[in-house]
């Protein structure tokens, strides 16, 4: 009957182990392997390269790895064939003591991209245990007045084994007077006791010898024995008996030291001195019990008097013997059992398993940047752990992944300009009440990627340099800024080579944006270089921005007046004169620009005479009236001294030739006047043909100038113009009646506002010219210039129109 009932249980108990193990295995979704213990160094577990996917030549450059949590490194893997083997020695009972399920957690790591596998490794139980007894000799004293059918326990042995390994028979060797009686526990241990057949007689026999042996399961089987050494005792047949075989009782854990368990009561129906009581742990208990609890001798309360720790030891089994003063004493059984309630007095633990920094800030959304485990020792809620991510509003999430493991994920793009890196704080909160925390910082950092172009403070800038400039000269500096960092912030300046020949004016430093002046420029060849300084990283791949320079050459007074124009053959003057009479004009010119062309006339120091010159004008006429008697001086040499307003002042000399003729010199010039006949009015009507083809040349000449003034315009209007190339005052147009001279002006100011950085202005001036022979009011023909009054009317008309086309020229 007892060997069905143990085949029965041993199914029962095998069948819970197969449902099990298959509901792990469903619920892990991971590997599974199993290996018995005690298995010798380089015992082939499984192929477990190939079982999560991964090619053997992969696993050393994605830095394949197996952590063991909280455990030894019992198993490694083979990284040329991918297969996982057993390291060291493996005792189960060690490892995992009485549970049922021992099995070791593997975490396989890759990287490249980073993944995290979990294996289960199960260590299956070999009978390598045999059971024992913790005495090797049992003593009990029983009366010889008990009566039949009387219970006497004894001490159970233990297997460190599981299942079967670990279900244990028991028997005894023959005797006459005591059987085996072996009982099932709640938690199907089997508990050994004797049970008295017929009464002893201490005259008989004094002492009985037997051997208690115990046999686990295993195949094949191990056991175990131990002595019993009965004495008989006379008298005193009642025993102490309390009222309940088995107490149970729950403390919470870490209860100071001297609290009140329970109170344990037996009575004796004795009378006098047998009646008492005393109180005892058995001496069967190890001595960490009697380290951790204490109990009176007489009144049997039981007070803690060490720690008690749930996640050290949850339930506690206590055997406690009553025994009376009687001769000879008798003694009663039971056993307490105290359950530890488990209290929220662990913190988590959080652990790194992994991190990748720093994070390039055009890292897709998703990226995982590190792996954390937590975990708790508490059980049921105060083991239950919930993870948060500080602060709020930042570009990262935990995901839960497996179990207590948690990745630490990217939500957002990054941008390292605006952070350069981020400190986190990851908290793990249990359920406990009240709750527990722990916290970790986290530094990540952000790495750059070449995602900013190098940028000008400003799209411009106006530079003013003047004329005859050393070669090489520095003229400016352009500076740009880049917000990456490193080499994408390294910064270099270039102009196009293809822009020749700016190239061969302008150069820039690759490394200091110094731009130089290659050599020396001139104003009157050229006014304006307006090119475009571009600013490259190092990143790859580089980018570029770019500035426009506007270069204006500033006139410097180094050309001195020249004189275009002097009569070669003296004038002559027919005296008497009136005073202010005009005697001719010096015509100048300056190839500057501004005040440094602007001129002014004066006689030189050396001229003496009634001669006087306009400050402006150049045109010389006499200070007072000349008679006949001054007509015999002959011809006199007038020296002019043309000026300009630079600084220094540059000047040039003119000289102008009179001859002074008396009226009745001229009678011969008179008829010679009058040999040419009408020939004053030809020359008269050729003056005025000649006006009008130079106002036809001018009109043509201002058309041409508002034709070419638009095409400069929109030129300039455009984004990448260059524009270059001379720009000097030049003589439109000649004649006999007068000049017409263009100037090109620049003039530029700097408005911080509008941004404007210049303007324009175009001036476009007639100079009339002065008849070489003056009117004489004493000359009553007139014939030298002007043969009537209607004539001379047709003259100053067309001077007028001259005058009034180059006020509108002005204007423009």
């Amino acid at each position: 009957m007892v060997i069905m009932r143990i085949e029965f249980w041993v199914r029962r108990r095998l069948l819970q182990l197969v449902l099990l193990h298959t509901a792990w295995e469903m619920g892990s979704g991971q590997l599974h392997y199993s290996v018995p213990e005690e298995s010798q160094h380089g015992t082939f577990v499984g192929r477990i390269a190939q079982d999560l996917g991964l090619e053997v030549s992969e696993l050393v450059p994605r830095l394949f790895q197996v952590e063991s949590q909280g455990h030894e490194d019992y198993f490694k893997v083979n990284l040329q064939n991918g297969i996982l083997f057993v390291n060291s020695r493996i005792d189960r009972e060690e490892l995992c003591a009485k549970s049922p399920l021992c099995s070791i957690h593997l975490e396989v790591i890759v990287d490249k991209p980073l993944k995290v596998f979990h294996v289960e490794v199960e260590i299956a139980d070999i009978n390598d245990n045999a059971p024992i007894f913790s005495v090797t000799e049992q003593t009990l004293i029983i009366a010889e007045s008990r009566l039949p059918h009387s219970p006497f326990p004894l001490e159970s042995a233990s297997d460190a084994d599981i299942g079967s390994n670990a279900l244990l028979t028991y028997k005894i060797s023959p005797n006459d007077y005591f059987k085996l009686n072996v009982v099932t526990n709640e938690d199907h241990t089997k508990s050994a006791g004797l049970e008295l057949k017929k009464p002893l007689d201490r005259e008989d026999i004094s002492v009985h010898h037997l051997l208690l042996t115990a046999t686990d399961g295993g195949k094949p089987e191990l056991t175990g024995t131990v002595q019993l050494v009965i004495n008989v005792l006379d008298v005193n047949d009642n025993a102490p008996l309390f009222s309940q075989s088995v107490y149970k009782v729950r403390v919470p854990e870490n209860p100071v030291n001297g609290t009140h368990i329970i109170t344990l009561n037996a009575t004796d129906l004795d009378e006098g001195i047998s009646k008492d009581v005393t109180y005892s742990f058995s001496s069967l208990v190890p001595p960490k019990v009697k380290n951790t609890f204490q109990i009176s001798d007489s009144t049997g309360d039981i007070k803690v008097i060490g720690p008690l720790d749930y996640e050290d030891i949850n339930l506690w089994e206590i055997q406690v013997v009553a025994k009376d003063k009687g001769n000879p004493p008798l003694a009663g059984h039971c056993k307490v059992v105290i359950e530890i309630l488990d209290m929220n007095d662990n913190i988590p633990q959080l652990s790194l398993k992994s991190l990748s920094v720093p994070v390039p800030e055009d890292s897709p959304q998703g990226t995982m940047v590190a792996l954390i485990s937590i975990s708790d020792r508490d059980s049921g809620p105060n083991g239950q752990v919930s993870c948060s991510l500080w602060p709020s509003g930042i570009p990262f999430k935990l995901v839960s992944t497996f179990k207590n493991y948690y990745s630490l994920m990217l939500e957002e793009t990054l941008d390292r300009e605006q952070v350069a890196e981020y400190v986190l704080v990851v908290m793990a909160h249990d359920e406990g009440i009240p709750s527990l925390s722990a916290s970790s910082t986290l530094l990540v950092p952000i790495g750059d990627v070449n995602d900013n172009a190098p940028a000008f403070p400003q799209p411009s800038y106006t530079v003013f340099v003047k004329e005859n400039n050393p070669p090489g000269a520095h003229i400016f500096t352009v500076s740009a800024s880049d917000p990456d960092v490193a080499e994408n912030s390294l910064i270099s300046y270039w102009i196009d080579d293809k822009l020749w020949p700016l190239t061969s004016y302008i150069s820039v430093h690759s490394e200091s944006g110094k731009v130089y002046a290659l050599q020396p420029l001139d104003y009157e060849e050229l006014k304006l270089l307006e090119f475009q300084v571009r600013a490259k990283d190092a990143g790859l791949p580089s980018l570029c921005g770019n500035v426009t320079i506007q270069v204006f050459v500033v006139d410097e007074n180094d050309n001195a007046p020249e004189v275009s124009r002097v009569a070669e053959s003296p004038i002559m003057l027919v005296v008497p004169i009136k005073a202010g009479h005009a005697v001719g004009k010096i015509h100048a010119l300056d190839a500057d620009s501004g005040y440094n062309a602007w001129l002014c006339y004066e006689l030189h120091e050396a001229n003496n005479g009634p001669w006087r010159v306009g400050l402006y004008s150049g045109e010389i006429s006499t200070t007072h009236a000349l008679d006949e008697a001054v007509g015999s001086g002959g011809s006199q040499n007038i020296l002019v001294l043309v000026k300009d307003h630079g600084k220094p002042v540059l000047s040039a000399t003119a000289t102008l030739s009179v001859s002074l003729v008396a009226s009745t010199q001229a009678v011969q010039a008179d008829a010679h006047l009058v040999r040419m006949g009408g020939s004053s009015k030809p020359q008269v009507d050729n003056v005025n043909v000649y006006l009008i083809i130079a106002i036809c040349s001018v009109s043509s000449l201002f058309l041409l100038v508002i034709i070419v003034y638009i095409s400069l315009r929109c030129r300039c209007q455009a984004k990448e113009a260059m524009v270059y190339g001379p720009g000097t005052a030049t003589l439109v147009c000649a004649s006999e009646v007068g000049s017409w001279s263009y100037s090109n002006r620049h003039s530029h100011i700097l408005a911080g506002v509008s941004g404007e950085a210049g303007a324009k202005s175009d001036l476009m001036v007639f100079t009339p010219n002065v008849p070489v022979f003056a009117m004489n009011g004493d000359v009553g023909n007139g014939k030298e210039l002007i043969s009537n009054s209607s004539d001379e009317v047709s003259y100053m008309e067309s001077l007028k129109s001259l005058q009034l086309l180059s006020l509108c020229y002005t204007l423009v």
